[in-house]
């Protein structure tokens, strides 16, 4: 067995897709509308992807608590500044708990979790 991807359903697709694509990096691999009033979003090249789901006959989602996704970035430093300007608020950290990596946590549009990761 191998994991293939991580849902999340989503208030505003579009401020999803600017934060998913221009905070995390990650590229749509595939978007459609399987009814009316749905619509869904594959994220990632790789072999892990994130998929996120609008669905308008559905209230406003509820993250689950103690539940983040991880995702490398070469620089913290950069990433904070990149944060700062986009008005994004870190929520979490800097923690660094060995010489060999350290990481931040934001929240995504959602309220869902998001930690990024430095390796050192």
């Amino acid at each position: 067995m191998k994991f293939c991807w991580s849902t999340i359903t989503v208030k505003d697709m579009e401020e999803s897709l600017d934060f998913y694509r221009g905070i995390v990096g990650l590229e749509i691999n595939r978007r459609f509308s399987p009814r009316e009033g749905m619509e869904i979003v594959f994220l990632g090249k790789g072999e892990t992807q994130v998929e996120l789901i609008r669905n308008g006959l559905e209230k406003e989602p509820v993250m689950g608590n103690g539940i983040s996704l991880g995702f490398e970035t070469e620089s913290i430093d950069e990433l904070t500044k990149i944060l700062q300007e986009k008005g994004i608020e870190i929520v979490g950290g800097l923690f660094q708990p060995n010489q060999h990596i350290r990481y931040i946590f934001v929240l995504d549009p959602n309220g869902l979790k998001i930690q990024f990761i430095e390796n050192m």
